[in-house]
């Protein structure tokens, strides 16, 4: 017979895991003595730990790793629980390498810059939304082009659901949708979040927008004057890091009151799905 401090280490694990196994009533050992309630484990128990431990190593949880040692599960259950740790850990390994992506491009943005840089890219899920809105086209992107549109777009926005008396319920928002052509014009939307009031048939469309699965977003400090740094910041991250945009933006205006220069405006570009990317943002 071992006592509990020796055969911990014939089998290299702490005694606390030996005390934890046996609470849980996973290996009890062969013997407790009455007056001290000291631990004695045989050496015909040492299998059975090494097949725990094993098991425990290839990620099963330790309910699973009962019933798997106490031969309650079959060939095929036991196949089961494996490629879903298969599954679990591929996953882990994906978010991992795409976290490595994201640190080595923001290595290489501090080498060309000098320094950490204005624009931290987080990726992120978006939620639906059920805006109203109205649209246009332009011909390019800039704030000297898109400034007067969207000057002009949210305040008929605004009149049309003051009109019909329907309640705005979260912050404005733009909305991009290039065209595949280059040269075509580009289609702009000026939309907000809005209740459920009626909204009259005319100018103005009410719409759901769906959820996006994964979006780089970014946050502008300032002026719109000076929103293209922000865009510049996005497409260098996606270049570097080989992610692909999924065609259309979003920009949302958290904060446009007072001084132009202390406006808060997030950034957002859709992107295509990544297999094996998971729930989880990151930070560039």
């Amino acid at each position: 017979m071992f006592g509990i401090g020796a055969f911990a280490r014939v089998a290299q694990v702490s005694v606390r895991t030996l005390h934890h196994y046996d609470d849980v009533g996973l290996l009890p050992p062969a013997h407790v003595d009455p007056q001290t309630g000291y631990r004695w484990y045989r050496a015909e128990q040492l299998p059975r730990l090494n097949r725990i431990l094993a098991l425990r190593d290839l990620g099963l949880p330790l309910t699973e790793v009962r019933r798997v040692v106490d031969d309650k599960v079959s060939v095929d259950e036991l196949r089961g629980m494996l490629r879903l740790r298969q599954a679990e850990a591929r996953e882990r390994m994906a978010k991992e390498a795409d976290r490595l992506t994201r640190v080595e491009a923001r290595l290489r943005e501090m080498e060309l810059d000098g320094w950490i840089g204005e624009y931290d890219v987080v990726v992120k899920a978006l939620g639906a939304a059920h805006v109203a809105l109205v649209d246009t086209t332009a011909p390019s992107f800039g704030n000297a082009t898109l400034g007067p549109i969207f000057a002009r777009l949210f305040g008929e926005l605004f009149g049309e659901l003051n009109r019909a008396g329907v309640g705005i319920t979260g912050p404005h928002l733009a909305l991009y949708e290039p065209s595949d052509d280059p040269a075509a014009p580009i289609t702009v939307m000026a939309a907000v979040p809005i209740d459920d009031g009626d909204v009259s048939p005319g100018r103005v469309r009410v719409v759901d927008l769906p959820p996006v699965a994964r979006a780089a977003v970014t946050v502008h400090r300032g002026s719109m004057a000076r929103v293209e740094d922000g865009y510049r910041a996005l497409l260098r991250w996606a270049d570097e890091t080989g992610e692909q945009i999924d065609g259309y933006s979003r920009e949302v205006y958290l904060d446009m009151s007072g001084d132009p220069e202390r406006w808060i405006t997030e950034l957002q570009f859709a992107l295509r799905d990544r297999v094996g990317f998971g729930d989880e943002g990151g930070m560039s």
